[in-house]
């Protein structure tokens, strides 16, 4: 059982990083081992934002000489970007082991992050103009605090609360997922796919890269293989209920867009709240309350397998 939320503000920027922390905070009972956002700030034209882990939370336990690690693949990472041209604007590393970059790149974007991930222990969590992908072990307020997120200004969010129940409790096991390499595009998924491996196989064979054994990174690179092969958001969400088995609902950020699909059976909870200005869902209606305490009007969308609303 694990809990999902998203929100999207039209035509204007809020505090969605707190708003968020607030939601995956009230669904903490869902899912304890880990939470993660993605968050879509004001992209700055020709910026990069990349996120990107270097090493995996319970390394920090194997002594000294992971440190040096840590500061080994650093360094090639930044020997990657400067062979492919890229400039580095800015470095944060909110944990040792997980750092952001703001990067300006002309070339292949693509092709430069998988040459990154060829380092050992390196895994890009995202890479966009606007999106920004966080995810760590412990509840929202704990990772929210490590990383700031209280502080982020956007459009909108996507956030998971994860209980481990076929894949390890870690990092690159947690949720959101990046549809890699598709810029700025991201997915939350709660419930189990059935036809995973066959699907898996699949997205191989076409070249595209798993990083874990999560089923639900299948619909992240599911998502980014439509994405890129020109159809759109809504459409991919409706291939997938065709395409993909089990009980599922997920959610799907792109820049200015976010999207929800359930299977045909909707097994699996989602709670909506519309208004002029704010679309907010999530697993249970505490999570919309959490943002909205005043008496507001929510819904089940049991009828309803695809939505996508515009920023």
């Amino acid at each position: 059982m694990c809990g999902i939320a998203g929100l999207i503000h039209k035509g204007k920027s809020s505090s969605v990083g707190s708003e968020m922390t607030a939601m995956l905070q009230a669904l903490k009972h869902r899912g304890p081992d880990s939470t993660g956002y993605a968050v879509y700030g004001t992209p700055t034209e020709g910026d990069y934002i990349m996120r990107l882990k270097v090493a995996e939370a319970e390394d920090m336990e194997k002594g000294r000489g992971i440190h040096q690690v840590i500061k080994d693949r650093i360094a090639a990472v930044e020997e990657i970007l400067a062979e492919h041209g890229a400039k580095i604007k800015s470095k944060d590393a909110p944990r040792e082991y997980s750092l952001r970059y703001v990067i300006t790149h002309s070339g292949d974007t693509g092709e430069m992050a998988a040459h990154i991930e060829e380092t050992e222990g390196v895994e890009i969590l995202s890479m966009g103009n606007g999106l920004e992908l966080i995810k760590d072990l412990g509840d929202a307020s704990v990772v929210s605090a490590a990383y700031g997120l209280n502080d982020f200004q956007g459009t909108h969010a996507i956030g998971h609360t994860r209980m481990a129940t076929e894949s390890d409790v870690d990092i690159k096991s947690a949720h959101p997922y990046w549809a890699f390499p598709y810029n700025d595009v991201s997915v939350v998924h709660n419930g189990q796919i059935t036809n995973y491996w066959i699907m898996r196989r699949e997205m191989e064979r076409k070249g595209h890269r798993f990083m874990s054994n999560c089923d639900s990174e299948l619909l992240a690179v599911y998502t980014a293989h439509n994405l890129a092969n020109g159809v759109s958001l809504e459409e991919s969400l409706r291939r997938s209920i065709q395409e993909i088995d089990g009980v599922f609902t997920y959610l799907v950020a792109t820049k200015d867009q976010l999207g929800m699909a359930k299977d045909t059976m909707a097994a699996k909870p989602l709670v909506l709240y519309e208004s002029d200005d704010l679309i907010a869902m999530a697993s249970e209606e505490v999570a919309i309350r959490a943002i909205l305490p005043q008496e507001i009007d929510t819904y089940d969308p049991y009828d309803e397998e695809v939505r996508v609303w515009q920023a």
